[in-house]
């Protein structure tokens, strides 16, 4: 249970299993950043597959651990958390395949987002209910999986999108069926793993380099709204309700 982690024939498997969603914790954003840069750091490893066993493969932060906890912290620590979880999947040494099964919602875009290669199942999809939940966040790593347009359509309904349609889009891969998953990521990193470890690590600071726009300030710009909207009481209620199991009362 948790983020567990192994190396074989330098390829890395972070797993994510946190029941019953994998919706992570405070101490389990930071635990997955320590994780996935200490696998970049690890000369031996040549490509990280980041992964989850369960019913999906993320469902963000873990919202009723924020609610049972007094003031700001958890809220604090779950953005902090968030921050440094998607810094490292960027900034990792290596190139990091996502291999995404079920629903990735929130947080888990953010992951994915950031990651180099995305493998998915037929099963997966994408979206950000932050809307809905009070919150504003990982548009920027949503940019980076479907168009514009689309993006913000996502944003203010809270739809998804599913494995095929960023298939089409070009920001997953492949699209297998469940039990392939892992086999397609792995085949990937065998991949890369077979390439000059000193060319790929290159190639990943370079291509970081050459990106358009800065992810984690445009994405630490996103959370200041967040902050403004929990001032605000709006979140609180939205929260709320999502524990509770009822309709955000947004009128009062």
């Amino acid at each position: 249970m948790g983020i567990t982690s192994s190396i074989e024939d330098g390829i890395a498997e972070v797993v994510m299993e946190h029941p019953p969603v994998n919706a992570l914790t405070v101490a389990g954003w930071f635990e997955l950043a320590d994780v996935v840069r200490g696998l970049g750091e690890d000369r031996s490893v040549r490509a990280v597959i980041l992964r989850a066993e369960g019913k999906g493969f993320n469902a963000g932060v873990d919202i009723k651990e924020m609610q049972a906890t007094e003031g700001f912290d958890a809220l604090l620590g779950a953005n902090r958390g968030c921050f440094a979880a998607f810094a490292a999947v960027y900034e990792c040494a290596v190139p990091v395949i996502a291999a995404v099964h079920g629903y990735c919602l929130g947080g888990g875009i953010g992951l994915v987002g950031n990651a180099d290669i995305v493998v998915a199942s037929t099963d997966a999809y994408f979206g950000l209910p932050e809307v809905d939940r009070g919150a504003l966040g990982a548009a920027t790593h949503l940019a980076r999986l479907v168009p514009q347009h689309k993006m913000r359509a996502m944003v203010y309904t809270a739809a998804t999108a599913t494995a095929q349609e960023l298939h089409q889009f070009g920001s997953v891969l492949q699209v297998v069926e469940r039990d392939e998953l892992r086999p397609a990521a792995i085949e990937v990193a065998r991949q890369i793993a077979m390439k000059s470890p000193t060319v790929i690590r290159a190639a990943k600071e370079s291509l970081n380099g050459i990106d358009l726009w800065d992810v984690k300030r445009s994405y630490r710009y996103e959370q200041g709204f967040t902050f403004e909207l929990n001032l605000s009481g709006v979140a609180d209620e939205a929260r709320d309700a999502f524990v509770e199991g009822r309709d955000a009362d947004f009128t009062k």
